[in-house]
């Protein structure tokens, strides 16, 4: 059982992840890969309201997506692109990425190899990892402007969309983990976290929504 304590801490780090940043034209949209086929719906939605002129996915498969996405997160990106009908040659394919901050090297590594002058990036995600996205991104790409992205939802459609309400407070659980431990790790940016999030982070770690925690 979710009680309605869990829900409403849950409502409190989905508010968090976000960052509310004003959406504006940037040099490229780069899609980070996971199991939710909704970023790329978010990144060609951003590619038509003429956000960037060219798109990059990237994503390899991790424990959640390899039987959802047996091709790799950033080809089913591609191939969901394509069939919204975006040209094949707005889009770039990193397919090795396994983490968000091998996304955002390795998306870096393709774009300068396709020859792609960068000043600007538009990072697309989940809703929940909006933060983390950015965070990487300013610690690893810290010369170019990045504005952090994601389909607008409500928390209660995003678990309706993905069908797991347990999975989806698992994996807010362990965003707001990885934005307090990787900056001690040199993985991202230190960003101030609200004593009422940390709140709500320890007390749905309590309830024992905790599948997706790293060992500290």
């Amino acid at each position: 059982m979710i009680s309605a304590q869990d829900w409403s801490d849950a409502h409190r780090l989905w508010d968090f992840q976000q960052m509310g940043h004003e959406v504006r034209p940037c040099s490229v949209g780069i899609g980070l890969g996971s199991h939710d086929l909704g970023v790329a719906d978010a990144t060609v939605g951003l590619y038509r309201r003429g956000m960037f002129p060219l798109m990059v996915f990237t994503g390899a498969t991790s424990r959640t997506t390899k039987g959802r996405m047996p091709r790799g997160e950033a080809e089913h990106y591609r191939e969901r692109a394509l069939e919204l009908g975006v040209p094949e040659s707005a889009i770039l394919v990193e397919p090795h990425a396994r983490n968000t901050g091998e996304n955002i090297r390795f998306s870096r590594s393709v774009l300068h190899d396709h020859g792609t002058h960068v000043s600007s990036i538009l990072l697309v995600s989940k809703p929940y990892e909006e933060r983390r996205a950015y965070a990487t991104a300013r610690k690893l790409w810290p010369d170019v402007d990045v504005v952090s992205a994601s389909t607008n939802m409500r928390l209660e459609e995003y678990v309706d969309s993905i069908g797991d309400a347990r999975l989806v407070l698992d994996m807010l659980v362990g965003a707001q983990q990885r934005l307090l431990v990787y900056p001690e790790r040199g993985f991202t940016i230190t960003q101030e976290v609200p004593e009422d999030v940390l709140g709500a982070y320890e007390r749905l770690r309590q309830a024992g929504f905790v599948s997706r925690l790293m060992a500290e």
